[in-house]
């Protein structure tokens, strides 16, 4: 053992001249078990994953492979090199590479990445931990900073924290995003899906002049928009995520969230069935009553049947709501791999709506408030298909979309 004083005055070269190699001492930092999951599901689900770190570039590549980033081509960029790359060039270096490791970086790299990913379109979800990583994680879409190792700067600039540090919650985060996405679609398709029976019953009075009575009265309307669709549509905001959630590509950033095919699928697909189902049952129970065309049904024996018409066009409207609800379930999935009773809220939605209908039509206060009248039994039967007939056309058209899908898939 050499004493202080002997090398004081020594220099590095003089001083580990003549040394005898005892032994080394490595530290190792492994990933966590749970990450290596997590990266397959962000590649299933079409998320990019690009390194950006202060640490040694082989280092960085070593661990990127061993959770499943990038390949053995992957490319690793220095701080230095990446400081001589024009704006062009790095544009050029990201479009080329899906996934690469920038090493040695400095906080203006990871501002300069960002603003690169943001000029080629791309949604950009940037994490840190530190004070220098507040720029970026200000500037990027969504920046994600360390709980429990993180700076209260990093913190204060980021838009979500994580209370773990664990890289998998951002997966579980982005997850439970697009269940709320998804979720929000289907209670507009299922609040718009009602809009065509209510409207096409009052085109045909207005079109026929009024010659075919008034199919529905402004306070049966109310009882469907203000008391009958209500708890369902709430309950579809609690749906469980539907299969397949992390096996879609991103959503394009200027998607909106009423898109055109929802459009199709609500007022044309499940609003048409449903107006044509309701305004069937409308014309049946007027005939079976002894209406011709043009009579008068406002005073008379046919003004019985006539409430009875109006409570057959109600009563289908709500069966029908009950198919779409089911229906309105999945955007893509068929309904056997969701599940009938896996959203509990919505078959105690239904259950109200029912007990709802029953006491507009059979309760006499509720009778004289709403003019509804009990209908034949017969007519009462031929509303229980209604709600199978109105999901079953839309459980086709989904079936024929998924297979579309995969015909493209496979050409």
């Amino acid at each position: 053992r050499i004493p202080r004083d002997a090398v004081a005055g020594l220099t590095r070269e003089e001083a580990e001249r003549d040394l005898t190699l005892l032994g080394l001492v490595a530290l190792a930092d492994p990933p966590r078990a749970e990450v290596r999951a997590a990266v397959e599901q962000c590649h299933s689900a079409g998320l990019r994953l690009v390194v950006v770190t202060g640490d040694h570039g082989l280092t960085t590549k070593a661990l990127a492979q061993q959770v499943g980033i990038g390949g053995p081509d992957m490319p690793v960029v220095v701080g230095s090199e990446l400081a001589e790359l024009t704006e062009i060039e790095l544009d050029d270096l990201l479009a080329e590479h899906g996934e690469l490791v920038f090493a040695r970086s400095s906080p203006e790299a990871k501002l300069r990445i960002t603003d690169a990913l943001h000029d080629q379109g791309h949604v950009v979800a940037m994490t840190g931990d530190g004070v220098n990583d507040a720029p970026a994680l200000r500037r990027a879409d969504i920046g994600v900073a360390m709980g429990r190792s993180g700076t209260d700067v990093a913190r204060e600039a980021a838009t979500m924290v994580l209370t773990d540090d664990n890289f998998a919650t951002i997966v579980t985060a982005v997850a439970a995003g697009r269940q709320v996405y998804d979720n929000v679609r289907k209670f507009i398709v299922y609040i718009f899906a009602h809009a065509t029976p209510e409207v096409v019953p009052f085109l045909l009075y207005a079109l026929s002049g009024g010659r075919v009575p008034l199919p529905l009265t402004v306070m049966q309307i109310l009882a469907i928009d203000l008391g009958t669709e209500t708890l369902p549509a709430l309950a579809l905001g609690r749906e469980p995520a539907e299969p397949g959630l992390m096996q879609r590509p991103p959503r394009q950033r200027a998607q909106s969230v009423i898109a055109p095919d929802m459009l199709v699928r609500a007022w044309g697909l499940l609003g048409g069935v449903s107006a044509a189902l309701v305004t069937t049952l409308f014309v049946l129970t007027l005939r079976d009553g002894g209406w011709h065309w043009g009579d008068d049904v406002s005073t008379g024996p046919l003004h019985a049947v006539w409430q009875q018409a109006t409570t057959m066009s109600f009563l289908g409207i709500v069966a029908c709501q009950v198919g779409t609800a089911v229906a309105a379930r999945t955007h893509h999935a068929s309904l056997r791999s969701v599940g009938l009773t896996t959203n509990p809220l919505l078959l105690w939605g239904i259950a109200f709506e029912v007990l709802f209908a029953a006491a507009v039509v059979a309760v006499p206060a509720l009778q004289e408030v709403f003019g509804t009248a009990v209908p034949h039994g017969w007519l009462l039967l031929l509303l229980l298909p209604l709600p199978v007939l109105v999901w079953g056309a839309d459980e086709v058209w989904r079936w024929s979309r998924r297979r579309r899908a995969t015909d493209r898939r496979t050409a």
